[in-house]
């Protein structure tokens, strides 16, 4: 389509200057580039939203405070600690590897703590049942 320049009315009170527009690009103009030259292009990828990795402070707290087995739930609470820091830095694969230490060592914590604590109870309960005269 081939359209010819518009131009206002010349007019002495005219609110436009009289003004040749230029033709819009067809579709099959924009895309073409002349050979030799050079296209700079920006590329800005759109990943879907993730949220940031969990820090487990309050898990780490309670570990600390009730069952810190071989100081392992204060261990898990300065990896909790970091992750909280690269987390709101902005690092979130630093953030989320601070993140798993810190959750195994709670994990750790929790399940070897419960074991110490079966074990002696374990022994309680056999060293009353071989007690005579109970």
């Amino acid at each position: 389509m081939d359209n010819p320049p518009y131009a206002f009315p010349a007019r002495s009170n005219q609110l436009f200057p009289h003004h040749n527009y230029e033709h819009l690009k067809e579709e099959h103009e924009i895309g073409v580039v002349s050979p030799g030259s050079t296209v700079n292009s920006t590329v800005i990828s759109m990943h879907p939203y993730e949220p940031p990795p969990r820090d487990h402070i309050i898990w780490s707290i309670f570990s600390t405070l009730y069952v810190n087995f071989c100081c392992l739930g204060f261990m898990a609470l300065v990896f909790s600690i970091k992750a909280r820091d690269r987390k709101v830095v902005g690092d979130h694969s630093g953030a989320s590897s601070y993140s798993s230490t810190a959750k195994c060592l709670n994990i750790m914590a929790l399940v070897l703590s419960l074991l110490l604590i079966l074990v002696i109870t374990g022994v309680i309960v056999v060293t009353h049942a071989t007690q005579p005269g109970d």
